[in-house]
């Protein structure tokens, strides 16, 4: 549930957060109620965890997810590629949380992010399952195998356009059958509907 009349939920004290500033929490706030938005669940009061976002079909889903990380005042990490980080661009992805990834590194994507988290004393660290705005058979398993190996848990969390709601899933752990977890991970998904498409 949301607190009150807000359209978010209150942030927990172990959760990662941002500096406080009240412009940016009243202006994601703002776009949200604009938008006709609004957050639902309970964020958990953990330091650690890999939080993902479906189903992802559209470029809205963007601006809606980043007004309710700007409204909540939590901080997220993501991996994005190291070419991108060049002058001026390169600042501003490093304020929005997102981290150069060397693609060159024997550890690969997913060693690089279980090391961030294991090296991290709190760190929230986002991606989309589905690793793109089309429609897709498989999601990819990159979100399972770096929660299973830094031993942290998921965070579901999904777009529902029909009623304007960002909500917020309970806690999944990893059982070690990486088929299994992702087959009900996507059932739990299976209600929530897109911008463009179906459910995931």
């Amino acid at each position: 549930m949301t607190a009150g009349n807000d359209v978010v939920p209150p942030l927990p004290p172990s959760a990662p957060r941002v500096r406080p500033n009240p412009f940016t929490r009243w202006l994601g706030r703002a776009i949200l109620r604009l938008g006709g938005w609004h957050v639902a669940g309970s964020l958990p009061d953990l330091p650690k965890l890999v939080l993902i976002a479906a189903p992802h079909s559209s470029n809205w889903d963007g601006v809606w997810g980043f007004a309710a990380k700007l409204a909540l005042g939590f901080e997220v990490r993501v991996l994005g590629k190291a070419q991108l980080f060049w002058w001026p661009l390169g600042p501003v992805l490093r304020r929005l949380g997102v981290i150069p990834i060397d693609r060159s590194s024997p550890q690969g994507t997913v060693g690089q992010a279980v090391a961030m988290i294991r090296a991290s004393e709190r760190i929230w660290y986002a991606l989309a399952p589905e690793g793109t705005r089309k429609p897709v058979e498989r999601w990819k398993s990159g979100f399972w195998k770096i929660a299973h190996e830094a031993q942290v848990p998921i965070l579901p969390a999904y777009f529902h356009y029909p009623e304007r709601r960002i909500g917020i899933g309970p806690l999944f752990h990893t059982s070690g059958d990486m088929a299994a977890d992702i087959a009900a991970l996507r059932a739990w998904y299976a209600p929530w509907m897109g911008k463009h498409r179906g459910t995931v």
